[in-house]
């Protein structure tokens, strides 16, 4: 079931939806967010520097540790810090960031794995950034649908956008709902907000219109039937569309639509070949 825009303002349908990605873009272009990162570095039981991070940087059971050399300094939780920091067991998909000058650096684990983020304002992904391309809103791409949790939470692993890298999440439920007549379900992730959902998803646009690897969708929380909105207008792109140095997942294989969702974010410019 879709719904139709014959009751819609289109005017202020399209007005809504261009505050939300003005809003989205600048979320991205943060001055420490997804764009400023200028590198993804592994940890491992050896010290290693990297060149855009203070000190000396290595990992193991203790969790993350840096040796900062002489006059190198970190602010961590407000306070100074100097010579040896340890920052303790990083939970997976958590994360701490240390601030560095103008610089924060993000200290993370995703995959099992301990990594730093350094986020440079002045990086030129971010000072170019012009915004993300995307599909003129429509309502006929506000599609009613319904939530079906499982008995159990499924724990579902999936890849990410670095290669060898899995993510493990667990999945409450599905979400099925109708294009063009015809019958389509998603895999659904919770979502940050209490009771919201997140799908991930391809379809018949990904890598030719829109980012190839993957797609997503906030959910609100489903009503007291099941019932969800799902509004393909705002299915958004993942860091891992702009950087190469974020390590998001893909999405379940179930979740490959076999329609074209011409709605939502397209690639981003940055990722367009030259000419195009």
């Amino acid at each position: 079931m879709t719904v139709q825009d014959s009751p819609t303002d289109i005017d202020a349908f399209a007005a809504e939806w261009e505050a939300w990605h003005r809003q989205k873009d600048t979320s991205l272009a943060h001055e420490h967010g997804f764009l400023a990162v200028t590198g993804l570095h592994w940890l491992a039981g050896d010290p290693q520097r990297f060149p855009d991070a203070p000190g000396t940087w290595s990992t193991g059971d203790d969790g993350v540790t840096v040796e900062l050399g002489e006059g190198e300094e970190l602010v961590v939780d407000g306070v100074p810090v100097r010579g040896r920091h340890g920052f303790g067991v990083i939970p997976e998909r958590g994360g701490v960031n240390a601030v560095w000058g103008e610089a924060v650096i993000e200290v993370a684990k995703r995959g099992g794995q301990d990594v730093i983020r350094p986020r440079h304002p002045d990086h030129a992904l971010r000072t170019d950034f012009a915004g993300t391309p995307a599909y003129a809103p429509h309502p006929r791409w506000v599609v009613a649908g319904r939530y079906f949790p499982f008995a159990e939470p499924r724990p579902t692993t999936v890849g990410a956008s670095v290669e060898g890298l899995q993510h493990v999440y667990d999945a409450p439920g599905e979400v099925r709902f109708e294009v063009d007549g015809r019958e389509l379900s998603l895999t659904a992730f919770n979502g940050h907000a209490p009771g919201s959902l997140l799908v991930l998803f391809t379809d018949a646009t990904s890598g030719v219109t829109t980012y190839a690897a993957n797609r997503a969708l906030n959910i609100d929380a489903p009503g007291p039937d099941g019932t969800v909105v799902l509004d393909f207008n705002r299915a958004t792109n993942l860091p891992c569309a702009y950087t190469d140095f974020a390590t998001c997942p893909l999405p379940p294989a179930e979740n490959r639509l076999p329609v074209a969702v011409e709605a939502g974010e397209k690639i981003p410019y940055e990722r367009k070949p030259a000419g195009q």
